[in-house]
């Protein structure tokens, strides 16, 4: 990857991560512009919406009350993308357009992907309340334009257009977030205040939303599973008896990621089960899942104080001896483990 192509990724990744209020005035521009290569007549009005959920909300009743028009997504986005693809593709070849994604698009897609579901996904779960409501919100997410979040297409297109018909959708995507294109009103939304994710970029706070808008529509999670606001107001005041009371299998795993597998261990009274010369093996069991299992390792090089950290190793229940534990943690068979220094 060029200087050049890394400036853009990184540009395009700042976009996709974009928090604060949206650029208003850079976004009806973009707007008017995107329906103008669209050889469309421009919208009538702009509304603004404080998250997707308000902007799945405006469009759906907009549209019901006949001051929307009909959906015009596909020749606003749909049509000027597949053109831009193929622009792009028949120049590139089919090889190069996969090597090119691969230093663009690519770098993004996960990270974007998962977001976008996983906004999707909350826009449904707190919109719906009668039935039928839930396939009335995902028939107008349809309609949506990805804003920011179309980042990783627009990465892969940006300067291999030639015929520029992106440039609206690429201004509104810098500018703010999700939009809807209809052919009288278009409703366009407010970028987040608050992201935040792990390394792997998943969904990731304990004391608070780990995503945000203005209007107060937010998602919270850790390490990327969705949880409820009010458990994690708990973790902080957890206890061992709390922990083992827990019904729910998956948020009794996010407890004992916050409160620590050693403290958890240390608090519970458990007792090791074996050790050897790469550890020690712990296991308590917990009632309606899996045992926990933890190597207990000393690292050999000590630290710059002279002390040696510690580390906690969690392994499958089936592990019989710290050895075998810490030769799983590497991809190796137990009679395979043969370390030459133990860290």
């Amino acid at each position: 990857m060029d200087t050049a192509q890394t400036d853009m990724v990184a540009m395009w990744r700042e976009v996709a991560a974009g928090v604060g209020p949206a650029d208003r005035a850079a976004a009806e521009e973009g707007v008017h512009l995107a329906y103008r290569l669209a050889g469309l007549p421009e919208p009538e009005r702009i509304v603004w919406a404080g998250s997707p959920r308000e902007g799945a909300a405006l469009a759906a009743r907009l549209t019901a009350e006949g001051a929307a028009g009909r959906s015009v997504r596909e020749a606003v986005r749909t049509r000027p993308w597949a053109a831009a693809r193929e622009r792009v593709l028949d120049r590139l070849g089919p090889a190069g357009w996969a090597e090119h994604w691969a230093l663009t698009g690519a770098q993004l897609w996960d990270g974007t992907v998962m977001l976008t579901e996983r906004i999707g996904t909350g826009v449904v779960e707190s919109s719906t309340g009668a039935a039928g409501d839930e396939r009335a919100v995902r028939l107008v997410l349809l309609d949506a334009v990805l804003g920011q979040h179309d980042a990783a297409w627009l990465a892969a297109f940006d300067g291999q257009d030639g015929g520029g018909t992106l440039d609206g959708i690429a201004a509104v995507a810098r500018a703010a977030g999700w939009w809807w294109p209809y052919e009288k009103t278009v409703v366009v939304c407010e970028r987040p205040v608050e992201l935040h994710r792990d390394e792997a970029g998943r969904l990731d706070r304990g004391d608070g939303p780990a995503l945000a808008f203005p209007d107060g529509f937010a998602l919270h999670a850790w390490r990327g599973m969705p949880v409820p606001a009010e458990f994690l107001e708990e973790l902080a005041g957890l206890t061992p008896q709390r922990i083992r009371e827990e019904e729910n299998a998956e948020l009794r795993r996010v407890m004992l990621e916050y409160y620590g597998y050693d403290r958890y261990l240390e608090e519970s009274g458990a007792e090791p089960v074996q050790r050897d010369e790469a550890g020690v093996l712990w296991r308590i069991e917990l009632e309606g899942d899996e045992p926990l299992v933890m190597v207990e390792v000393v690292n050999s090089t000590p630290e710059p104080d002279g002390t040696h950290r510690t580390y906690w190793l969690r392994v499958p229940p089936r592990t019989r001896t710290a050895r075998e534990g810490v030769a799983w943690t590497f991809g190796l068979e137990e009679a395979d483990y043969a370390p030459q220094r133990e860290t």
